[in-house]
């Protein structure tokens, strides 16, 4: 089994991703799957393309890709990734789309196909806290989480397994932002880690009550 593990370079002003830095310290191995890792570049289209190349290059079984959600306190997979773009700043290109479809030829939304309430049971089981998502947000994570799946739908590759997994600040970055929270990096890591055996260990999701009253 392969897993294609992606995370974002830094951005909006940010000196470090934990995304990227907590992806780059996950082991090669992990519950018998390989695990191969890829930087994506915050940038609307093009971190699309840079996924989807290696996901036709390397037929991997699962994709996760993983970015920063400053201000959350925990590691938040994703459930569903929306059909829009609405920047409130620019990519790291200086593209900042608003009120546009990411695929014109796409539905409104996409679940994703991992087993996203084991993530959230397999992180809190390791003392970490954790919860389900149901909101991307609107900038390049959904746009990625999107189009990826996307892709892979058009393609008809049903048998790829994808989503999106949201980590917090690391508290270096949280004492630059009052108030907000942030999450040590080896517990990023950690957390990181155990998602991914619950994707190569859970074909199907648990039953777990992980949503949202607002």
């Amino acid at each position: 089994m392969r897993l294609l593990v992606t995370a974002f370079d830094p951005f909006g002003g940010e000196p470090v991703n934990p995304a990227l830095e907590a992806v780059r310290r996950l082991p090669a191995e992990i519950a018998g799957a390989e695990v191969v890792t890829l930087q994506v570049p915050t940038v609307f289209g093009r971190s699309i393309d840079v996924v989807t190349a290696a996901i036709d290059e390397l037929r991997p079984d699962a994709v996760i890709c993983v970015g920063q959600a400053g201000g959350r306190p925990d590691v938040t997979p994703e459930r569903v990734a929306i059909n829009v773009d609405d920047a409130r700043i620019p990519d790291n290109e200086g593209n900042q789309p608003l009120d546009r479809s990411v695929a014109d030829d796409g539905p409104a939304a996409y679940f994703a196909t991992l087993p996203v309430k084991a993530m959230v049971q397999a992180i809190r089981d390791e003392g970490l806290p954790s919860s389900l998502s149901n909101t991307a947000g609107t900038f390049v994570c959904n746009h990625l989480m999107y189009g990826v799946l996307h892709h892979l739908a058009v393609g008809g590759r049903s048998e790829v397994r994808a989503g999106f997994v949201h980590v917090p600040f690391i508290p270096e970055q949280a004492d630059q932002h009052p108030g907000a929270p942030g999450l040590p990096l080896g517990d990023i890591v950690r957390g990181l880690t155990s998602a991914l055996v619950a994707v190569v260990e859970h074909r199907e999701d648990i039953a777990l009550a992980a949503g949202a009253t607002h």
